[in-house]
């Protein structure tokens, strides 16, 4: 029997500031306890950074809320200490269908290729995910208030200055940097006479999470114009614990505080389900599509995250994933210039890569919001005849966008990238989120994106280990010793080096996917992007490249 989620709450603690004395300043605060505050925040401390992370509530996320999660996050969350307990608990899917009233006109898979940890997407209820990381944060760290709302501030030349309300009074607090992300309605945002920049599309659509036994298959299901909510779309997600996620949409015109009431709710879900099939409401909710985006992400020593930095359409679970990629590409860049050792501009390189990430998504999500919500008869007849005509024409199942899901961005025109000295072949080209493979090291399984984060990685792909020469493997191993360390990864289809990270490739997808010779090497990132790539090791030029990667020696 399904037992309803208690919503985990957190006990206020009496802030010491407000016993009086000097006012505190922090290394890091982080405004917003969700999914992005926290990813950042557990990154900070495995960086070393001490955090401070505020929030005006005292619970988890109520109701689902983001569910999707892309494998790229999956991979970050594997990174931070807590992907297993999401894939454990979630439900794991690659496919996708979408059907034009009741037939099937077209559908996808995810993971094409096999060979990686993680599947492509994991369903999972929000409060869950967050349960988990404010695990992780608390057992990595992160010093968390509960019940501190941030209702001032006020940005200095090398710090920040916050007022904070508490049930108990309020008190003043300094930050040497700050990371907000506290959400789309951005209270720091309107704070500081910030905009946001787009449009909101005038549709709305109903979320109802349902309590129900039934053997649908782990699959994202989609349709336009059924006959149960004929001329409008429903989309159909499964959930952990009997829970599935169920997308009406309504109309401009729907008022959305009648239409999350239950005797609106249920009759649509009987004829989408049948009346035999019993169930029960978990959660509903009402919302309205919006694509926007600040332009700059960083505001001095401000630096927003997440849906407080850009919002998308839920079609196409892009705002969650883009927020705990914001982290992933910011907290890296963040503690080298904290420690002196890259310049502020590195922080400007946040905003150019994940500003053009955000407007990947702002394009994709208009594009499936235009297609899913037609804006007049014109509109509607074209996609009509594209669904007809994608039952037997496969040019027409391209045209399809029930919206476009979440995938990395290839950050291929980053200033932080070295050219290819040489020809390559493949996905694997400088800014590219790196491709997984599967390895063992002394016989046990492991996972090439396991082994790679947190600092910069240089992948050496060798025939045969043990023909490293030894003046090459002292090179290598006083890299991980240098200013800005870089960790050697040997990957080889046999032998071994001792003193250097050997992994064999027993199945060939490593050297395949990264078009690898005997010789050729990588530098990865923190982030698990690629940085640069060689066909025969050359210290120097790792040297440089990871300056240029920094930020450190950039070509006008």
């Amino acid at each position: 029997m399904h037992q309803a989620y208690r919503y985990q709450s957190f006990a206020f603690t009496s802030p010491p500031e407000l016993s009086g004395g000097e006012t505190v300043r922090h290394p890091l605060i982080i405004i917003g306890c969700g999914p992005v505050g926290l990813a950042a925040a557990i990154d900070a401390r495995q960086h070393g950074i001490p955090v401070l992370l505020l929030d005006d509530d005292d619970t988890v996320s109520v109701g689902s809320r983001g569910l999707c999660y892309a494998k790229r996050t999956l991979e970050i969350l594997d990174r931070l200490g807590c992907g297993d307990p999401v894939a454990a608990k979630g439900v794991g899917w690659d496919v996708g269908r979408t059907f034009f009233r009741e037939e099937e006109v077209f559908n996808f898979n995810l993971r094409p290729q096999t060979g990686s940890k993680r599947p492509g997407m994991v369903n999972l209820q929000q409060y869950y995910l967050e349960e988990y990381m404010v695990k992780r944060a608390l057992d990595a760290g992160v010093q968390i208030r509960w019940k501190n709302e941030v209702t001032a501030v006020s940005p200095q030349d090398d710090h920040v200055q916050l007022d904070v309300a508490t049930p108990e009074g309020n008190y003043r607090i300094e930050a040497d940097w700050l990371i907000v992300a506290d959400g789309a309605r951005s209270p720091v945002r309107t704070m500081l006479g910030l905009d946001v920049e787009g449009k909101v599309f005038m549709d709305r659509f109903l979320i109802a999470d349902v309590i129900m036994k039934a053997d649908f298959p782990a699959e994202r299901w989609f349709w336009f114009d059924p006959p149960f909510h004929p001329n409008q779309s429903v989309l159909l997600h499964r959930e952990a614990d009997d829970v599935y996620r169920i997308d009406f949409q309504l109309g401009w015109d729907a008022d959305p505080e009648l239409e999350k009431q239950p005797e609106r709710v249920i009759p649509r879900i009987k004829a989408m389900l049948g009346d035999e099939r019993e169930f029960t409401l978990e959660w509903v909710s009402v919302y309205t599509f919006q694509c926007r985006r600040m332009r700059d992400f960083r505001h001095g020593r401000c630096l927003f995250a997440g849906d407080a930095a850009h919002q998308v359409s839920p079609f196409g679970a892009r705002g969650a994933n883009s927020g705990i990629q914001d982290a992933d590409n910011l907290i890296w860049k963040l503690k080298l210039v904290m420690d002196g050792r890259a310049p502020v501009r590195l922080l400007d390189t946040y905003t150019d890569e994940r500003g053009f990430g955000a407007d990947e998504n702002l394009l994709n999500s208009t594009r499936s919001t235009d297609f899913i919500t037609p804006k007049g008869p014109v509109s509607q007849t074209f996609r009509n005849a594209v669904l007809e005509l994608s039952r037997t024409l496969p040019f027409a199942r391209k045209l399809v966008n029930s919206g476009r899901l979440s995938v990395p961005s290839f950050l291929t025109d980053s200033m932080l990238n070295t050219p290819d000295s040489e020809p390559f072949k493949g996905d694997m080209l400088p800014g590219a989120p790196m491709d997984d493979a599967p390895l063992t090291r002394d016989g046990e399984p492991a996972w090439l994106i396991d082994q790679c984060g947190d600092q910069f990685q240089l992948l050496l792909f060798c025939d045969d280990a043990s023909s490293i020469p030894r003046a090459m493997q002292r090179e290598l191993i006083d890299l991980a010793h240098a200013t800005i360390p870089v960790k050697t990864l040997v990957i080889v289809r046999q032998g071994n080096a001792p003193g250097l990270n050997v992994l064999l490739d027993h199945k060939g997808l490593a050297f395949a996917r990264y078009d690898a010779k005997d010789g050729t090497c990588y530098l990865a990132r923190p982030d698990q992007h690629v940085a640069a790539r060689w066909r025969e090791t050359d210290v120097s030029r790792i040297v440089a490249a990871v300056a240029r990667a920094t930020a450190n020696t950039v070509e006008e």
